[in-house]
């Protein structure tokens, strides 16, 4: 009698996702649940999940269009893209209208249909965030990987891009560019950027300017690159970071006029996948875009916060002998813990994805290692987010500062509490 095999249900599957783990900031924010519902006490500095609740004003228009249950325009309720445009035109000066902007249900969609309907290599700086070359394997896109330093601050340098595509100018390439930067915390100085324009027009490259993390700034000064390269950039964006509305799924892009032929293609695929963003939403973002002056405080008191805390974690991190940059934007931090390496290698720990494991195990604490963000394994670098706090509470004791006294970590009345105590339990681990 002859036995019949088992059938493997994986061989069925596209090669491209076959093996592809789960996206990792995704899964160590699953991963820590598990481990709270387990009783463990975790520290949760994976998800780079804003701290700071929806403005008030957002919530509002929310809840006046909850009734709106009709499908809207696959580029996006016109409204909001004439809002999304005049947005940017006010902070970057370029005469953009509704007709450049595609919404989509969060940028992260919208990135995947982009890289689905451009023919092109995708060119990612290292370290960068973890979705930008999963999503290109899921396509079978060809992903470059530019080297940055930490001696330059993590930014890509326009010697890097010289270098790549002097070897085949006529190469059509999808450069990404991400700032305030997720792992780093950094981002660009007028004169980088410039730089950076100039030989992306030289090779006439597309460059995806992931700008989600604009708003947090932590001055409140970030430029645009499309100021200097406006025909060949395209801006992406959203509502999940600066509006902490990252479960509510609705990212923007920017087009100049020159790539209205990606703008269309996408919105042709949009039509066969996504159909429409949530319309309730829609209408809400139409809010946040145009802005109030309680949008604009509340924006004022995150950078401050955000400010504050970077510089104070960043302190005691390198006061303990971990090499990082202060971050500039955004709330992430990349220590390098290579000065602790000999120790490390006492316990058995050689890869940053075992120093991750062996943190959280040990302390509680979750970070994501920077093999994830595409440095060699045995790189002992890692991203912090350093939102596990009561965003909330040190809003509002932000607020009651009396005008003249700077915000400060004296300032702060337990709202912080769990993430210096986080800081503090990882200091304490590295020096035992």
């Amino acid at each position: 009698m002859k036995i019949k095999k088992a059938h493997n249900p994986n061989v069925n599957l596209n090669l491209n996702v076959r093996g592809l783990p789960q996206s990792a900031t995704l899964w160590i924010n699953e991963h820590s649940k598990q481990l709270i519902e387990e009783g463990r006490h975790v520290f949760r500095l994976g998800l780079g999940q804003s701290p700071f609740p929806v403005p008030e004003p957002v919530v509002q228009a929310l809840r006046d269009n909850a009734h709106q249950k009709d499908y809207l325009p696959v580029k996006g309720l016109p409204a909001l893209r004439q809002a999304v445009a005049a947005y940017h035109q006010r902070h970057e000066g370029i005469a953009y209208s509704g007709d450049n902007v595609l919404i989509g249900p969060g940028s992260k969609e919208l990135m995947f249909l982009l890289q689905l309907v451009y023919y092109g290599d995708l060119v990612i700086p290292t370290p960068s965030w973890v979705s930008y070359a999963p999503q290109a394997n899921i396509i079978g896109r060809h992903i470059r990987w530019l080297p940055t330093y930490a001696s330059d601050g993590w930014r890509l340098t326009p010697g890097e891009i010289e270098k790549l595509c002097s070897t085949d100018p006529e190469r059509p390439r999808l450069f990404v560019l991400n700032y305030p930067n997720n792992p780093s915390g950094g981002t660009y100085r007028l004169d980088e950027l410039k730089a950076l324009a100039q030989v992306a027009r030289r090779y006439r490259v597309i460059l995806l300017s992931d700008e989600i993390y604009g708003e947090l700034h932590h001055k409140g000064q970030h430029v645009s690159i499309a100021r200097f390269y406006p025909e060949g950039t395209i801006i992406s964006g959203g509502l999940s970071k600066w509006c902490g509305a990252g479960g509510w799924r609705l990212g923007t892009f920017v087009f100049p006029s020159s790539l209205s032929w990606l703008h269309e293609a996408m919105a042709v695929v949009a039509s066969e996948t996504y159909t429409a963003t949530s319309a309730p939403v829609q209408y809400a973002a139409i809010r946040a875009f145009e802005g109030c002056e309680e949008i604009e405080r509340y924006l004022v008191h995150s950078r401050r916060i955000l400010r504050t805390l970077g510089k104070t974690i960043a302190q005691k991190l390198t006061d303990t002998g971990v090499s990082l940059q202060e971050p500039k934007g955004a709330f992430y931090l990349f220590p390098d813990f290579t000065p602790f390496q000999d120790r490390l290698r006492a316990r058995g720990i050689t890869t940053s994805n075992e120093l991750c494991k062996r943190l959280l195990d040990e302390t509680g604490v979750a970070i994501l290692p920077g093999e994830v963000f595409g440095r060699p394994p045995e790189e002992l670098t890692a991203r912090m987010a350093y939102v596990d706090f009561d965003g909330g509470k040190a809003l509002q004791e932000s607020y009651d500062l009396p005008p003249h006294k700077n915000f400060s970590i004296e300032c702060v009345d337990g709202s912080c509490n769990q993430l210096l105590a986080a800081i503090d339990r990882l200091c304490d681990w590295l020096r035992a």
